[in-house]
């Protein structure tokens, strides 16, 4: 059994304005918009459910409510599917137990670490998950549930990492890595968006952490860094030295659905894996190439 504490919450920033997805998010939150028939963040909430996560607890904001919704019993669309003798299985990754979604406003948007802070009442002192939906993680299992079990390991803070080429490291937070062991990386330093000549390593910071509470209170106490905004990077830096801090490379594949372009790549690339579509799927862009 492991010594650390179980890792039973995790926050998702979702009070984002998506503008680069305008006019789609205009009524409708980024989050939900789907990869073919499952809204972003559902990827996300059954990705934390797998990796044993209790309690979702949602950093929204203004114009977000549907998000919420998604989550709740739809007791109208239930009884008429019953009646029509239609399978609810479908809806069944949707429905939370009462009590373990939670949602915490960002009435200010100064950032992904003040979306963090703003659950701080929620998380108190215990460590906790961060899953960024905009980033959809596709592996077996789940990038949490790998993320979970090297914590149980080694606790500490732990961040998820990929490899890509080196010309591209200059879009992302790099590692300054040190000690390597299997798929653990000890972590030296992060990186925001180093030039190619100097960026420290390849493993790229991507949208997935474990973080001690007293990330918090670094939080809490830290000025405005890049852009005017208080950065999660800034105080993850801090506590490197002070508590033990790892990376893991996920075995699996990351599609950026905050592009446009990475959107509709994880769109076509998870509807040609699906049993049901695949095959129409892929014919059908074979035939747009053509």
């Amino acid at each position: 059994m492991s010594q650390h504490k179980p890792i039973r919450k995790a926050v998702f920033p979702v009070a984002g304005l998506g503008t680069r997805f305008l006019p789609a998010t205009k009524a409708i939150p980024k989050e939900l918009l789907p990869i073919v028939d499952r809204p972003l963040i559902q990827y996300a909430v059954d990705e934390a459910r797998e990796a044993g996560i209790e309690q979702i607890i949602f950093v929204t904001g203004r114009g977000k409510t549907a998000i919420v919704e998604h989550f709740d019993v739809a007791y109208e669309l239930e009884a008429t599917m019953d009646e029509r003798g239609k399978s609810k299985a479908v809806l069944e990754p949707t429905r939370a137990t009462p009590g373990d979604i939670i949602t915490v406003r960002q009435q200010v948007p100064l950032g992904l670490g003040h979306a963090i802070w703003c659950a701080r009442a929620i998380v108190g002192d215990e460590p906790f998950a961060i899953l960024l939906p905009d980033e959809l993680m596709v592996g077996e299992p789940g990038c949490m549930k790998q993320m979970v079990e090297a914590y149980n390991e080694v606790g500490g803070n732990l961040i998820s990492v990929l490899e890509v080429p080196y010309e591209e490291v200059s879009s992302y937070g790099v590692i300054d890595p040190g000690a390597a062991n299997g798929a653990l990386t000890e972590v030296k330093g992060l990186v925001e968006k180093p030039p190619v000549d100097e960026a420290p390593s390849n493993k790229i910071v991507s949208g997935r952490y474990i973080l001690q509470p007293e990330v918090m209170r670094t939080l809490e106490n830290q000025g405005k860094g890049a852009g005017g905004e208080i950065q999660l990077t800034d105080a993850m830096a801090k506590m490197i030295g002070s508590q033990p801090f790892n990376a893991v490379t996920f075995a699996g594949r990351r599609f950026d659905c905050g592009s446009k372009v990475g959107f509709v790549e994880a769109t076509l690339a998870l509807a040609m894996e699906r049993e049901d579509m695949g095959e129409e799927v892929r014919a059908m862009a074979r035939k747009l190439l053509g």
